[in-house]
């Protein structure tokens, strides 16, 4: 089930729609993410008192299916590597399409920058560097110098080459580690994402990989804000620090004489839900004191990603 949504109107921010499912007795929550292509953690984040492997039948479950779209521009392609999520604006087209993605685990982590694609390859075959090959030795498991198209393959049956030299989007072999932070640093889809995705990139398309736990939006007037956990190394160098998310949340608001309710934007803060959540809008001073983001202290446990 593909996520593509029209663009929202001039001075909106927000796509799509939060909705729920009941489970069944077998379902585990890489089957409902997989289904309603959503990544593991996204349900985990958003339904955290829910075990996600023994969900129980009849069980509601939140699908996080509504996003607050990444800072402009909206062009190309662009990676949240918090978010664990790609959007892509096809060129000429007034709408986005998005999809979950295994990224870079820690000590492997994906890098930000921007680039572009490069070539596409159809049944690519794989090189893995010595640095991945050590690592199998190490472990027992040796690697070929060359690994060639079929099902044993970790690119799966289609990549995207980046200008971001070593780095890929492509497909997987282990479809349940979408979502999740499993791989060499690669970017990775479901199968039948890159699929799509192979078919509608054209080779020059431009791709900007950020990294933004929190982002802050407007829908209808309404003042919304978007929290995820933090990648587990940003915890490590920086502690828990909601300074971004202050950040985000005053560049939203620009010139606008109102101001968010701060207690409510705490509260998703220290949730981390994924899940776009209104600040109640009243009228007041202009811009928050030190004062607002001193308060945003380290009062939180975060699991980070």
């Amino acid at each position: 089930m593909a996520l593509s949504f029209p663009l929202p109107e001039n001075g909106n921010d927000l796509v799509g729609e939060t909705r729920t499912v009941k489970t069944v007795y077998e379902d585990t929550f890489s089957d409902i993410a997989r289904l309603h292509d959503l990544g593991y953690l996204d349900l985990t984040d958003a339904n955290p008192e829910v075990d996600p492997w023994l969900p129980g039948e009849g069980t509601e479950i939140i699908l996080p299916t509504r996003f607050i779209l990444p800072p402009e521009p909206r062009e190309g392609i662009v990676i949240n590597l918090a978010e664990l999520r790609l959007y892509y604006y096809p060129k000429g087209e007034s709408r986005v399409i998005t999809h979950p993605l295994g990224i870079g685990r820690e000590g492997w982590s994906t890098p930000t920058g921007t680039g572009r694609v490069i070539r596409k390859q159809a049944n690519p075959t794989w090189y893995p560097p010595e640095s991945i090959r050590a690592e199998h030795a190490t472990d027992g498991d040796p690697l070929p110098a060359a690994v060639k198209p079929g099902p044993d393959n970790p690119l799966g049956k289609y990549a995207l080459y980046l200008s971001l030299t070593g780095y890929l989007i492509h497909g997987t072999h282990k479809p349940y580690g979408v979502g999740m932070r499993v791989s060499h640093g690669c970017i990775r889809l479901y199968p039948e994402d890159i699929d799509r995705l192979f078919s509608q990139v054209p080779v020059g398309t431009p791709v900007r990989i950020i990294n933004e736990p929190y982002k802050a939006g407007w829908k209808d007037g309404q003042l919304y804000v978007e929290a995820h956990p933090p990648l587990s190394e940003q915890l490590k160098e920086k502690g828990i620090n909601f300074t971004p998310m202050v950040q985000a949340i005053i560049k939203a608001l620009g010139d606008s004489p109102m101001k968010p309710d701060w207690a409510g934007m705490k509260n998703a803060a220290l949730n981390q839900r994924g899940v776009p959540v209104p600040i109640t809008a009243i009228q007041a001073e202009p811009n928050p004191s030190q004062q607002d983001n001193i308060a945003l202290s380290d009062e939180a446990d975060s699991p980070g990603r």
